[in-house]
């Protein structure tokens, strides 16, 4: 009795034994359960502060960021843009149709646009870009470029076929230059250029720059575009250049269009009298009316030919790239430069109503900011007696009908 109850007071003893150990065996079971469970919930909340620096989880951001400049005002597009929603949509569609622009996986042609403008209006860098826009700088590099050429192709679309003065025209400014196709003149544009070619493009202010030369109509919008050549090159060779170039300026015979006295003044292109008062500033509200036909001439030339320097005013106000100096290679600053000219000409025909243009007119001082036809065309500029006399023809014509008004 002794030995078995003994026997049963030991298998109790192991039994006890066992229960602990197992218990202890599951208790470190369900700790090691317990340490998995948040070990994974770590890794997943480590994983959600690093998804949204991924494409996927990036594209809401970058299209909240788009809607705020195109989607809520006009003048909040205006302001980063340049110009209105209907506008910014027009030229994205006409861009899409005929520059030959697709949307890209991650990248719409909107969004291409709008970074591509952003840089015209604001001159902004690359990396500002690529933040502003949730963007690599790769990403933004390579549809500047893209953009660009695409513009460029709508070159020959968007940059006008001037009209002649009529015979008829009512026009206070322009009804004295019968025949007359615009204004021309050339303005100095800041570029960055290697050490070796800084002696050429230095101008005579000691900058270096681009000069270049550019065609307006009677509406301000462009109608040639000649950038690239240096800033010591003068006003004439460049004109002389356009001219005789296979698809460059094309003047008509019988046409012609105003400049000022860095020009010669030959067939196509008609300048002031030399040694008479001709800008605008010496012609103000105290000075002394034209005394002769040369004066009266001179006043109504500088009158018309403004046009040009106000193009260029606006120009430069629209533009931040054209006031200062980019880190673009020259190619590419030339190709940037005709891209505002053509943006602009597209801007001047959908926007009926240009805050730019309403900021410049009330501005002061507007000197501040300046500084496939077919028929006989003209493709030499010399200087002849012939225009010389077509051009006292002009002014006797006006002397006459002043004296008959006073």
């Amino acid at each position: 009795m002794d030995t078995l109850r003994q026997l049963r007071k030991r298998n109790a003893y192991v039994s006890m034994a066992v229960e602990e150990i197992l218990f202890e065996e599951l208790m470190h079971f369900v700790l090691v359960i317990d340490f998995i469970e948040k070990s994974k919930k770590r890794k997943r909340k480590h994983r959600t502060l690093v998804e949204p620096y991924g494409m996927i989880r990036r594209i809401p951001d970058q299209t909240k960021h788009l809607n705020r400049i195109i989607g809520f005002s006009d003048m909040d597009c205006i302001l980063n843009l340049r110009m209105d929603r209907n506008t910014f949509g027009r030229l994205s569609s006409l861009l899409r149709v005929l520059g030959g622009l697709t949307d890209s996986r991650f990248v719409t042609v909107e969004e291409q646009v709008a970074m591509f403008l952003c840089i015209l209006a604001h001159h902004k860098k690359n990396r500002v870009v690529k933040f502003d826009f949730w963007r690599s700088g790769q990403t933004v590099s390579h549809y500047i470029h893209v953009v660009l050429k695409a513009i460029l192709r709508l070159h020959v679309i968007l940059m006008v076929k001037p009209t002649p003065v009529a015979d008829d025209s009512t026009d206070g400014r322009w009804k004295w230059f019968k025949g007359c196709l615009g204004a021309l003149d050339g303005t100095y544009i800041n570029v960055m250029v290697s050490n070796t070619d800084k002696p050429r493009y230095r101008t005579r202010k000691g900058q270096i720059s681009t000069n270049v030369l550019a065609i307006c109509d009677q509406h301000m919008k462009f109608v040639y575009v000649l950038p690239g050549w240096e800033g010591s090159a003068a006003d004439s060779r460049i004109l002389r250049d356009a001219v005789s170039r296979v698809n460059g300026l094309k003047v008509p015979r019988g046409s012609y269009y105003l400049c000022d006295n860095g020009y010669a003044n030959s067939e196509g292109f008609l300048t002031p009298y030399k040694g008479v008062r001709y800008h605008l500033k010496e012609w103000g509200p105290n000075a002394v009316r034209p005394q002769n036909r040369e004066e009266l001439f001179n006043l109504r030339h500088s009158r018309a030919r403004n046009v040009i320097e106000r193009a260029f005013g606006i120009m430069k106000m629209r533009w931040g790239v054209l006031r200062s100096t980019t880190y673009y290679p020259i190619k590419v600053q030339v190709k940037l430069i005709m891209a505002c000219f053509v943006i602009n000409n597209f801007i001047r025909s959908e926007m009926a109503v240009d805050p730019i243009e309403q900021a410049f007119d009330n501005l002061p001082n507007e000197n501040e900011f300046l500084d496939g036809d077919h028929g006989e065309h003209i493709d030499t500029i010399e200087s002849s007696a012939e225009w010389t006399a077509h051009r006292d023809a002009i002014a006797q014509s006006m002397w006459q009908e002043y004296i008959l008004q006073h």
